[in-house]
């Protein structure tokens, strides 16, 4: 892959691997740090990457194996750190999408993970057992206890919501 291919790749394929990497992680900044990070190793690759050899899936799963590394970093981190104060909020998403992002973030890493992969990457049963290497059997199991459990955690967002305070009838 020469430059200008590298280019017209990053620039098609950044967006759409930073949406997927920020339903994973639930941090816009991290996502595009992490697709960031995947591309310039893809970057120093570049002659070995053909589009026949799916560069988009590899960045991705760079992406994805960074973010789990991040994740575990920080998860350790933060175990030092518990008594600092909690960073300030910044604006977020819409409601919808910042609650599905919330549930997502409920799931455990494994049925995360195949959930987004599924999902939002939209890759077959298959390719996310060969991604993550499990078992197809035990992706199935994660893609359904993952979507059973945002379903929970979705249903109980929306039913926690305020009730419209308007009277029964308009005009």
């Amino acid at each position: 892959m020469d430059e200008n291919e590298f280019d017209a790749f990053y620039a098609a394929a950044f967006p759409r691997l930073t949406g997927r990497l920020f339903a994973f992680t639930g941090d816009l900044g991290e996502a595009q740090d992490v697709v960031q990070e995947a591309f310039v190793r893809a970057w120093d690759r570049r002659h070995r990457l053909t589009a026949d050899e799916a560069p988009e899936a590899w960045v991705r799963t760079v992406a994805m194996r960074l973010a789990v590394s991040r994740w575990r970093r920080a998860k350790r981190w933060l175990e030092l750190v518990r008594h600092s104060p909690p960073p300030e909020a910044t604006p977020g998403p819409d409601p919808d999408r910042a609650a599905l992002v919330a549930a997502l973030r409920q799931l455990p890493e494994s049925q995360r993970m195949a959930v987004v992969l599924h999902h939002l990457c939209d890759l077959s049963v298959e390719q996310v057992a060969s991604e993550t290497g499990a078992p197809v059997g035990t992706v199935k199991a994660r893609l359904s206890r993952g979507r059973a459990a945002l379903a929970r955690h979705l249903a109980v967002d929306e039913a926690e919501e305020p009730a419209w305070e308007g009277g029964g009838r308009v005009g």
